[in-house]
This record gives structure tokens, sequence and C-alpha cells, in this order.
């Protein structure tokens, strides 16, 4: 707090400092053997997953794009690495890239679309996210821009789960263990 550093690189330090419990999780690519892994501190929302979001820079993009997404794609790439991350973190438009491919939910089984975009960053966590929008601001606003669903799987007056199926009415503490297992 003590610091001269402007507010966000704070944040950023606050958020490195100390333990992060979570969970890995895999989503299988439709049609591929490759699987996109994300770390999440919230487990208890997978269910309010829709899509997930690859760092541009991330090494499976140019492995799983297919030919008629890689133009597209690649002017993405090139256009994000003209930017900071301190740039990227602080830029209020959500941009981003379909790259033509979906993963495989882990436990509905749906076809979600993966995304490249300059707000996830290659080198925090996997580089690679499960994208709940219901449940995290950034992730709504990139829902919003592109038409992506929202799915509220937490009553925010109870902390229980809804739209989790086997899940529902579990506090959210403890479906965070549950979900993991």
């Amino acid at each position: 707090d003590e610091t001269e550093y402007l507010d966000v690189i704070k944040q950023q330090q606050r958020n490195w400092i100390g333990k992060s419990q979570g969970a890995r999780i895999q989503f299988k690519i439709k049609g591929r053997r490759r699987s996109v892994e994300v770390y999440t501190t919230r487990p208890d929302t997978l269910m309010g997953a829709t899509f997930l979001v690859l760092a541009p820079e991330h090494p499976l993009v140019s492995k799983i794009t297919p030919a008629e997404h890689i133009k597209q794609v690649e002017r993405y790439v090139a256009k994000t690495r003209t930017k900071s991350e301190l740039d990227r973190q602080k830029q209020k438009t959500k941009t981003g890239v379909f790259i033509g491919r979906y993963a495989i939910h882990p436990l509905t089984g749906e076809e979600i679309p993966i995304w490249i975009s300059d707000y996830v960053l290659a080198n925090y966590g996997t580089g690679a996210i499960m994208a709940v929008p219901a449940h995290d601001e950034r992730d709504k606003e990139f829902a919003l821009r592109f038409g992506l669903p929202i799915r509220q799987v937490i009553d925010e007056a109870t902390q229980t789960l809804i739209n989790s199926g086997e899940f529902d009415s579990l506090p959210s503490n403890q479906a965070k263990d549950s979900i993991t297992q």
C-alpha cells in the first residue's frame, strides 16, 4: 500500500501473494486428441462455463486453429503483440477472435466455443480460462460483446448452486470440493 506503483500493479501483486486454492480442469477439444487445461479458484462455477478463452500467445492456438480461421487468428495475434500486458489489462473494450474449434464441457458434454482474447495473459495460470460470464465481470463484458451465452449457476442471495444438475442446492464452498472430486 505504501509503494508508488500504479493501482493496477498493486492489485496484481496482491493477487500473486499468497497461496491460491483451486483446481486444474481439462476440456477436451472436439475432434482432436488434445485438451485445454484451465486453472480456476472457482470450480463451483464450472457448470456456468459457456466458452473458453486462450491467451493469443498460448501454444495451442497455432496447433488447433483450422486453416479457414488461421489468417484472422494470426492478424489478431500480431495486433496483440503490439500491446504491453499492462495496456491489455487496462483496456476497457474486450476484443477477441473465435478460432474455429470447440471444447467439450467435462461435466455436461456440451460443445463450447474456443476464443482468443488479449484480456487473458499467457503467463497467468495456464494462459487459458473457462469463461463464466454470469460470475465474472470481464467474461460478462466479453460474452455481451460477442453474443455468447450467460448461465447463472450461483444464487447470489443464498450462495448455493443453481442450474448445476446434481450439484444444485449445494452451498458454494461445499460445491467447490464436490465438483473438483
